[in-house]
């Protein structure tokens, strides 16, 4: 039996995912063929349906590590990711400590939160899912702005609250900032260091590998190995260059 997402942070063991993005099946599939810890599911930029995601998760779910990054942080799109068979969710664009202890809440079955109990794959033996939901549901929750950058350590105390997972990207974008300027990393590192006072883990989208090296040496728990829309780009342009090339 490989072994879950909570297990490896338990652990403190790095995960490596792929970032599927592009709503195809087969993909993912590859993904699982490859031999990877884990995919995340892109719900917020992504092209997955409710029906492609449910049937995708299925196919992989038994070889690796399923997360979804959620569309947002609503109760419909935390349940739905969760009912689909995914063993975390990844919620964007938190701000405040009380978004944050909604995500929680509607991420956990009662007595610890709201969730409702349903779904096409839990209702199969809603006893014995709700029994490993329970001990086994990540919630990871992302810090991407000036505003969730100013709160971090009220929402890293967050009871019930797993994972930290800093958005780089859009991280950037908040506090006006290139992807190399210090002041970046400088604000990645005051992320990094609420989690470690909170006692919880810490991810970050990384955009290659090498970046994924270097975060998980630095003691990340999530990096992203590949991403679809990435690898598939480049791929036709190699192969137009070698087309091409005389």
């Amino acid at each position: 039996m490989r072994s879950g997402f909570s297990e490896a942070l338990r652990h403190g063991r790095t995960v490596g995912c792929f970032w599927l993005s592009l709503g195809s099946v087969p993909l993912a599939e590859f993904a699982g063929d490859a031999g990877v810890d884990a995919v995340v599911f892109d719900r917020q930029h992504g092209l997955w349906s409710r029906s492609n995601l449910e049937n995708a998760i299925g196919l992989i779910k038994d070889r690796l590590i399923v997360l979804v990054r959620v569309a947002d942080c609503s109760r419909f799109d935390i349940s739905t990711a969760l009912d689909a068979g995914a063993e975390g969710v990844i919620i964007p664009l938190i701000e405040t400590a009380e978004q944050a202890a909604r995500a929680v809440d509607w991420s956990r079955y009662p007595p610890h939160g709201s969730r409702s109990g349903g779904g096409v794959r839990p209702l199969a033996d809603f006893s014995a899912y709700r029994k490993q939901a329970d001990q086994a549901t990540v919630v990871a929750l992302m810090i991407e702005t000036r505003t969730g950058l100013d709160n971090v350590d009220a929402i890293a105390r967050t009871p019930g609250l797993d994972m930290i997972f800093i958005g780089t990207g859009d991280l950037s974008l908040s506090l006006g900032l290139a992807m190399d300027d210090p002041a970046l990393e400088h604000a990645i590192q005051e992320i990094r260091q609420a989690c470690d006072r909170a006692d919880i883990s810490c991810g970050i989208f990384t955009p290659d590998i090498d970046q994924a090296r270097k975060r998980r040496d630095q003691g990340y728990q999530l990096v992203v190995l590949n991403d679809d829309i990435t690898s598939n780009r480049q791929s036709y342009r190699t192969g137009l260059t070698q087309f091409t090339a005389e």
